[in-house]
Parts: structure tokens; sequence; C-alpha cells
């Protein structure tokens, strides 16, 4: 998860054994590079880094204004202003020159695709530079699409998961898919690996999906309270607290369909129509702009706080100890 995830714990998870992941989706190429070195700084061992390939947004002056009118109370709240205009705040990989090489200058040996499928001919770039292509699917069509275009394993998503859903595209109808049927449809008519994404929280959990055929398992949520973690001191309050710690699917936060602990930001998605919200990713420029006024007034609960169905199974350990247990816990439950 964009907002949790960072080389350190990246490189940690990678050292104990597993695949660390950092996304460069939410930045730009210098951003990007940054990132990838102060990875290397930890690891020598594969790393994955994760791109966003949503569609350009299309901006929309009257229905941003509209949306910034319908914030305005909310930042008053905490003697704020929103801002006068709203951004598309990162680019899509699909037409990021400047991301597609710096990639292929530094060479990642791992890089996966989220919301979509970039060109073909930048999956024949990254290929031809080494690098090992994953690609989230919600549903077995953007799997054969991922399939045909080359990608070398596919991340099935389910329902459950925390953070962007990975829908190709976000108004068609989505089928609401669990990780574990899907793991398991796509396992059997796929000729790729299939990675099980959503819900996955412990050993039990990562034993049963590859039990379906997964080839391995992508967890988020069950690293978000890890010390090294990004989260900020309300996200962990809000994961490990004594609340129910129920979670929404909503885009009220970045105007695409996204599972969060369910706030005082999910909360203003109730009765608002999804015409009314910005296109992704200007809509979360608002939010963001929300979250850091609260913030500075002490209050927590506007944040993006991504996370899966299995949220109350989160477990405050460091990283490369959350790894070896989940190891650990694995090889238990297979043998029983």
């Amino acid at each position: 998860m964009a907002n949790v995830s960072n080389p350190a714990m990246a490189a940690a998870v990678s050292e104990a054994g597993g695949l660390g992941s950092v996304s460069v989706g939410a930045g730009d190429a210098a951003a990007a590079r940054d990132t990838l070195c102060a990875v290397r700084a930890g690891t020598n061992r594969p790393v994955n880094v994760n791109v966003f390939c949503h569609q350009p947004p299309q901006a929309d002056a009257a229905r941003e204004a509209a949306w910034v009118a319908r914030l305005a109370p909310e930042f008053s709240r905490y003697g704020a202003s929103p801002p006068r205009r709203l951004r598309e705040i990162y680019r899509s990989f699909v037409d990021d020159d400047a991301m597609l090489a710096v990639l292929l200058e530094e060479r990642p040996r791992v890089v996966s695709v989220h919301f979509g499928l970039p060109p073909r001919e930048r999956i024949a770039a990254l290929k031809a530079a080494g690098i090992v292509l994953l690609a989230t699917a919600t549903n077995a069509e953007e799997a054969r699409a991922a399939e045909a275009a080359g990608v070398d394993a596919v991340v099935a998503q389910g329902y459950e998961a925390g953070g962007h859903r990975g829908v190709f595209d976000p108004d068609a109808p989505d089928e609401c898919l669990g990780t574990l049927p899907l793991t398991r449809l796509l396992a059997r008519s796929l000729n790729v690996p299939v990675i099980a994404s959503g819900g996955v929280m412990d050993g039990a959990g990562v034993a049963v999906a590859l039990a379906l055929g997964a080839a391995a398992v992508q967890m988020g949520t069950a690293f978000v309270a890890c010390a090294d973690s990004s989260a900020d001191p309300g996200f962990r309050a809000a994961l490990l607290g004594p609340g129910p710690r129920r979670t929404v699917m909503t885009r009220v936060i970045s105007g695409r369909p996204g599972r969060c602990l369910v706030n005082r930001v999910t909360a203003l998605g109730d009765g608002t129509e999804v015409r009314d919200i910005p296109a992704y990713p200007i809509a979360y420029d608002a939010a963001k702009a929300l979250n850091a006024a609260a913030k500075s007034a002490g209050e927590f609960g506007y944040g993006a706080h991504w996370a899966g169905q299995g949220a109350p199974l989160a477990r405050s350990l460091p990283t490369a100890e959350l790894v070896a247990r989940l190891e650990f816990e694995t090889r238990q439950a297979r043998r029983s």
C-alpha cells in the first residue's frame, strides 16, 4: 500500500526471505529513483516495485468545484480552507515516459502494475530489460488480458483486499469475487502463476491459498502495524484499538474504489453519488488536503486507512519477525 510501504520495510521483507514491495506510483520519476536507491541500500535481494496503470483522468472543473464546496464545511471544522483548485497529483504509468526510463535504467527485479495494463511496447521494454512483470486482476477477463499481454504472473485480488481495487474499469460492473474462488478459478485457467491477494493475514490463510493453486500470496494489511511501516499513529490506533475495525469499499477518498477502515472520511460517502466525485486521482488531492488539515488539529479520522476485511487479525511485530512467523505458521498449517 502506497501510504504504508517504504524502502526499509520492503528491504526487511526481502532480507527475511519474502519479496518486499514498494510503490512508486504515487510519485514522480525522481522520487522513484530515490526510492530504488534507498531499497538497494537495505538489500541486494529482489524487491517488487509497483506502478499504477489507470486511465489518465479527464478534468471536470464544474464537478471539481462542486466537490470542493461539498468538503468546505469539513475543512472549516479544523480552521482550514479547501484547495482552490484540485490537481492530478500523479501521472499514470501508461503515459509516463520518465517513470519508464527510470525503471529501465534501475532495473528492479520485479515490477507490478495495478488498475490495468501498460501499452504493449512498455511491457516489451520491461521484459527486454529482464524485469519480471506482475499484473493485478479482479476477474477472469482481466486475468486473460494480462496473460495475453505477456505478464509473468497474475495477482488475483479478491474483493476483501484492502487498498485500491485493481479493476481495469472502475465504472464497469464488479463481480466482487473473493480471494479464494478467484484464486482457484485463475489457477485452473491460466498458464502463468497466480498470486493470491486479499484477506490473508496469517500462515493458515497462506496455506489455504497455496492449496487452491496459488504460487504465492501477496499481503498488505498484515504489515500495516509493523513498527517499520509508514502508518501514522492514527492509522495504527484505528487498526489495533478496541473498535470493531470494520471496513468499507468507497470511492470518496480518491475517486476509485478502495477498501478502508470506516472513519470520518468514509462517512463522507454516505448519500454521495459516484458522479459527484471527481476522477481519480484528482479527488485524492482534496482528501489528502483534508486529512492534513485535520491531523494538524489532532484528528486522525480523515486518513486513507486502507485495510482489508482481515484487519482485526493484524499483529504488531517487527517486519522480519512477522515474515518468520508467517513462514512457521504456513508450514504448520500445511502439515496438519
